[in-house]
């Protein structure tokens, strides 16, 4: 099986695992957000292990296991967050006492925003299940759109020094397929003005676009390749989140600025 045909037979596989876990909500999609941000928190410590002290690492693990659990419990939104920043001050605060550098407590911003922001977007209630749908649909589209564009057009390389894979015109690819999805999407849910669908969808785009250059500069800092080895054909949970992680956390934000700053955040969607 070449390498291609890995990719897709793997993202087959999980898209269809994740989706079931979106359609249910609740606890099962709670757990699917815990265990991505885990995997992300281990993957950002064992890349950056030897730039980050072991302790510091071992301090910043502590908050975000109880904001996960906290999570997993059903924790109202605001107090989860509450945890998690608070404990993200606390290991800023021990690591300017240690004189130590701000991996770790980049990995706890990292993988616990990001882990929080996708459980309380999709929420309990249809008008989460509209916004996960949409930021899958979304994030999912660029990602095919900028890989076969830029493979099948080529031409100038979007940030050599980051990633020399990835070309501009992948990148305006990607920003194709995104908008084509949301207003594919936004017709067949009846969701309401296209036009401020349509914007959306270009922003959380280029988002997620500008989230997998940076967990490209994070593996480039580390020298590594791939964050981990746990999904076949793509590497670690990282490499394939990396954009849609920031989309999530993005979209939550617009979402409860939408809401009047209400959490969760669906302002957007109902």
């Amino acid at each position: 099986m070449s390498n291609l045909q890995l990719r897709v037979v793997s993202a087959i596989v999980l898209a269809a695992a994740v989706l079931v876990l979106t359609w249910r909500g609740g606890g099962p999609f709670r757990l699917l957000s815990v265990l991505i941000a885990g995997a992300m928190f281990f993957e950002w410590c064992r890349m950056s292990r030897t730039s980050s002290r072991g302790m510091n690492q071992v301090v910043a693990s502590i908050p975000f296991g109880i904001a996960m659990f906290a999570l997993l419990a059903g924790v109202q939104a605001q107090i989860v967050w509450l945890i998690l920043l608070l404990g993200l001050a606390a290991t800023i605060a021990h690591a300017k006492m240690t004189q130590a550098d701000w991996w770790a407590s980049g990995g706890l911003a990292y993988a616990g925003f990001s882990g929080l922001a996708l459980a309380f977007l999709r929420g309990d209630d249809g008008r989460g299940l509209a916004a996960i749908l949409f930021l899958f649909a979304v994030v999912w589209s660029t990602d095919i759109l900028a890989y076969f564009v830029g493979r099948a057009v080529g031409g100038p390389k979007l940030a050599p020094a980051i990633s020399p894979g990835k070309t501009r015109s992948g990148a305006v690819g990607g920003l194709v397929g995104g908008a084509l999805a949301a207003i594919l999407l936004v017709l067949w849910l009846g969701l309401g003005s296209l036009l401020a669908y349509l914007l959306l969808a270009v922003i959380l785009s280029a988002l997620s676009q500008i989230g997998d250059l940076f967990e490209s500069w994070v593996k480039r800092r580390h020298g590594v390749k791939d964050s981990s080895q746990l999904i076949p054909g793509h590497g670690g949970v990282m490499d394939r989140v990396d954009g849609l992680v920031v989309a999530a956390l993005a979209m939550y934000i617009i979402g409860a600025i939408a809401d009047g700053l209400n959490f969760p955040a669906h302002g957007l969607f109902g």
